[in-house]
């Protein structure tokens, strides 16, 4: 089902600055680590409710990418933000980086602490997780909230893509040199496409900036191509939608989550 006009309501909103800030006192921020397909993932946990997982951006951390959002959601969900390998607090190890075993490891996290049919909201590669999670293991996902994805290299701007391009060296050995060859080559057709899109059936809120790094035309094509999706694009605003634009996104992404067609599982203790 294409909901047209709460995606024309969504693009609306967008233009009523407003700020929603915490009125409770915030709960601390709890860090735990889980062995995972052979390597420590290092994840955050606060608050309690129905659970809500934030995906990073590439070469962030969970902490960082929803730094205006972790208190504020945190007063109703309990937010998990794990960070992936090499990634925040989230040990390298050998070997280049790869959407699939990003998405393979955040799949085995939520099934080791027993969680299914999640929120899930995804910044940047982040997004890209999220939307994999939903075609590969739909059974723990509820809800999608992504903001500037794209599901090939060619999203992005061609200016990012040259400039990725001249940085490639043989061998990355570095986080950054492995984030600049994963963001050149995928995700591949393999991991995402139209077609595995289509298959999405979960409620989908996609975001960007009107001037993001992730051209609007592909943007576009992404919210097109899911069958139950709404569309938000933020005036005057570039990648950084989530960090640039909180006063905005915050209560739209809470609307969004707050008007689900069955009650999210509360979280029990998260080991």
């Amino acid at each position: 089902m294409r909901r047209w006009s709460r995606g024309v309501f969504s693009m609306v909103l967008c233009l009523a600055v407003f700020r929603v800030e915490a009125v409770h006192p915030v709960s601390a921020t709890q860090w735990n680590k889980a062995r995972i397909h052979g390597h420590t993932l290092v994840y955050a946990v606060r608050g309690s409710g129905p659970t809500l997982v934030f995906l990073h951006g590439g070469g962030d951390s969970g902490e960082h990418s929803f730094a205006r959002q972790m208190d504020v959601f945190s007063e109703h969900h309990h937010i998990l933000a794990p960070d992936q390998v090499g990634q925040g607090r989230t040990p390298d190890v050998p070997g280049p980086l790869s959407y699939t075993a990003m998405m393979e490891d955040t799949a085995a996290l939520l099934q080791r602490l027993k969680l299914h049919h999640v929120d899930i909201v995804g910044f940047s590669d982040g997004g890209i997780l999220a939307l994999m999670l939903a075609i590969r293991h739909p059974e723990l996902v509820r809800r999608l909230v992504i903001s500037g994805v794209n599901i090939a290299p060619d999203g992005l701007r061609p200016e990012d893509l040259e400039e990725l391009r001249s940085s490639q060296i043989p061998r990355p050995k570095t986080i950054d040199e492995k984030l600049a060859k994963l963001w050149l080559t995928s995700p591949t057709d393999a991991e995402l496409n139209l077609g595995l899109l289509a298959r999405i059936t979960q409620p989908v809120l996609v975001i960007s900036g009107d001037r993001d790094a992730i051209t609007l035309e592909h943007t576009l094509t992404i919210f097109h191509a899911l069958p139950d999706a709404e569309l938000c694009v933020l005036p005057g605003t570039d990648h950084a939608t989530f960090s640039g634009r909180a006063e905005w996104l915050n209560p739209i992404v809470g609307e969004f989550l707050e008007r689900a067609g069955q009650p999210a599982p509360v979280a029990g203790a998260l080991n």
